[in-house]
């Protein structure tokens, strides 16, 4: 590791992180863990091959320094994998642990593979397994709550290397010997306390730094804060810290060092200080950022943001890594700050506290959004009517904050939600994130994301009983069901949509409802399921007079006769289509009716129609404006004349229609997704 950091803002280091970024003793452990890699396994000795990847283990209290050791032998052991290191965290800051499904995702995700919205964890598992079976790789699972996380995500491949880190055994895992950690030698603690308080504090009384070890049992993040606390007053004595800790160890104080430690700095610091920490450990994902500690604490951004430099210079919160200001509790403290919050604050506080975090974030989500939107008029002065300090400068910076924040706005989300009496405000911000998601990420590759937050907003539909939202998420959920070919888990989404949306009395959610139930049965290849349930969907059009929608799923209902082969029945709904477009005034729909309406024409052996009524389509299109329809109709035109033995005037056809692509630029690939899609060609039933 380096010996010196720079912070985002380019400002020279404080002491902390000077001492943060020096690994340092832990020689024995290191060479240990080293020769672990290196030894045979109990598959080797069998004289057979070994199934899956070699687990390491470093186990040890919060706070001992076991992620520092792991992510050394990292950085020492790194060049041996040449397909990279994986990182993962499988420990939530309160504790609880991560859920696979979502440790398995952003493993995927970090080898830039596909994970499937809504996909199963055995999916998810399974498809990193298979990712890694040929690699050379080392995964760092940090914090791991059990042996059942860590198993799940095991290579199967004998040249990975795993480092896990936990507080204890893992149990139920062959062949893994754990390296268990204690305190620091008295050297090295000595010259971590050193990185804080200068060589000068230390040389002029040696046995006061031993002394203020000892009382810290050599507890790194002991030792950390208490170097914090020296820093921070540099005319204090190495001693006199000594025997504070002293003096609370022989009263008789419960906890451990880092507990007793803490107390005390948390004793002196300022008052709002104090509180804001303590509040800190509300904070979503343990992710702090000033807004966070501005409404968490109400007080301003810029107050804000100097009491968490301050916090830093104390080691009680680590800057993150990232171009903006942000910082994380360490987990080893964030139980103690929780207790502390809840000894010292009212419930009422907190519960105030979590609504102003939560109101703060739905306010920048709404800015995030709104910058994207600066060409209508309305956004731009909804915009400007907002607070100056959740404003974003320009649509970069307001994406940049949206990527950077993301773990933390998805962990407000769940916690919103988990909380149960702040169903109003986690409805506010489920609605604003999707929204922020989609404006800057777009559907397709938010997904995952979107599909965990849509389920939340199912979890407090159903527990307030708000059946227009429920029938809304269960819609949106069956869609991204659909779009990773999980039809029917899909079907049985829209099937519950649709009973939300009776029971709402909502027209929209049951009309889109018995659409997507008849596109799940077609998907499924039952045509007459999908030609009823698109009957529904049409009469109900039909009776609000919504006329270019009923057009639509004439269309629809057209396109499953035309898959089950019964030409008749689709030339019948394609007419009643185009008449439908024609009336509604849509002169493009009108063309791609007509286009429709002409294929079918050929697929039943009607040339001659087919040819008129495509001369119709490519005379609709022309007035459209739709260059790439006008091209597809004279490829069509020219294919009917071959058959009909007019080879030449094919030809005039063809060349037309290259004309026009050549003219035309390409189309994007969210175009083709948007396109008509063609029927597939099935012969003709008998009642046809």
């Amino acid at each position: 590791m380096t010996d010196q950091a720079v912070d985002t803002d380019g400002a020279r280091p404080s002491a902390h992180l000077v001492a943060e970024n020096r690994f340092l003793g832990r020689t024995r452990e290191l060479k240990e863990l080293r020769a672990d890699i290196e030894r045979a396994g109990l598959d080797t000795l069998s004289g057979r091959k070994a199934p899956r990847a070699r687990v390491l283990l470093i186990a040890g209290r919060p706070g001992s320094g076991r992620t520092a050791l792991a992510e050394e032998l990292v950085r020492q052991v790194a060049g041996r994998y040449p397909d990279g290191v994986l990182r993962a965290r499988l420990g939530e800051p309160d504790g609880s642990p991560v859920p696979v499904e979502r440790a398995a995702r952003e493993l995927l995700a970090t080898l830039d593979l596909p994970a499937p919205a809504g996909a199963a964890e055995e999916d998810l598992t399974e498809a990193l397994r298979t990712a890694l079976a040929d690699r050379r790789a080392l995964l760092l699972l940090d914090d791991a709550a059990g042996a059942e996380q860590v198993d799940a995500l095991l290579p199967a491949a004998p040249d990975c290397l795993v480092v896990a880190v936990s507080g204890g055994p893992l149990t139920g895992i062959a062949d893994v010997r754990p390296c268990t950690l204690g305190g620091l030698d008295t050297k090295s603690a000595v010259e971590l306390l050193a990185g804080f308080t200068g060589s000068v504090r230390i040389t002029v009384d040696p046995r006061a730094a031993e002394s203020l070890v000892e009382a810290c049992q050599g507890h790194p993040a002991a030792l950390v804060l208490a170097g914090g606390w020296l820093a921070a007053r540099p005319q204090a004595a190495v001693s006199d810290l000594a025997k504070r800790l002293h003096t609370a160890n022989d009263d008789g104080s419960d906890g451990s060092p880092l507990a007793r430690v803490l107390r005390l700095v948390h004793a002196q610091l300022p008052g709002p200080a104090a509180r804001m920490l303590r509040l800190l450990s509300l904070a979503p994902a343990g992710l702090i950022d000033p807004h966070t500690a501005s409404s968490l604490a109400g007080c301003s951004v810029d107050a804000a943001r100097a009491v968490l430099d301050d916090l830093v210079a104390h080691g009680l919160l680590r800057a993150t890594h990232v171009p903006l200001p942000q910082y994380d509790v360490p987990g080893c403290l964030h139980p103690m700050l929780r207790a502390l919050a809840e000894s010292q604050e009212r419930p009422a506080e907190l519960q105030l506290a979590r609504a102003r975090m939560l109101e703060r974030t739905v306010r920048l989500l709404q800015s995030c959004r709104a910058i994207t939107e600066t060409d209508s008029p309305q956004a731009r002065e909804k915009l400007s009517a907002m607070s100056r300090e959740v404003r974003f400068p320009n649509p970069r910076a307001a994406a940049d904050w949206l990527r950077i924040r993301r773990p933390a706005l998805l962990a407000s989300a769940r916690l919103a939600v988990a909380d149960g009496d702040l169903d109003t405000l986690a409805r506010r911000l489920l609605s604003q994130l999707v929204r922020a998601i989609v404006a800057h990420v777009g559907t397709q590759a938010a997904a995952p994301d979107l599909y965990g937050v849509h389920s939340l907003v199912l979890d407090v539909a159903e527990r307030r009983g708000l059946p227009r939202e429920k029938a809304a998420a269960l819609l949106n959920l069956g869609d991204l069901d659909a779009q990773t070919g999980r039809t029917r888990d899909a079907l049985a989404r829209y099937r519950l949509a649709l009973g939300a949306g009776r029971e709402a009395n909502d027209p929209y959610a049951t009309g889109r409802a018995m659409e997507s139930v008849g596109g799940a049965y077609q998907e499924l290849g039952d045509y007459d399921r999908a030609a009823d349930w698109f009957g529904r969907a049409l009469g109900d059009r039909l009776a609000r007079g919504e006329l270019e929608q009923a057009a639509r799923l004439y269309g629809r209902i057209a396109s499953a006769h035309t898959y089950a082969g019964r030409y008749g029945e689709a030339l019948r709904n394609w007419r009643a289509a185009v008449a439908g477009y024609r009336r509604s005034g849509d002169v493009a729909a009108h063309a791609r009716a007509l286009s429709e309406l002409a294929r079918v024409q050929e697929y039943a052996g009607r040339p001659a129609e087919s040819l008129r009524t495509c001369q119709q389509a490519v005379e609709w299109a022309r007035q459209a404006e739709d260059v790439r329809l006008q091209a597809a109709l004279q490829l069509r035109l020219a294919d009917t004349l071959e058959r009909l033995g007019d080879p030449a005037s094919a030809h005039l056809h063809r060349a037309a229609a290259e004309r026009m692509l050549d003219e035309e630029p390409p189309e994007s690939e969210e175009g083709r997704e948007q396109g008509v899609k063609a029927c597939e060609i099935r012969s003709a039933s008998d009642e046809d």
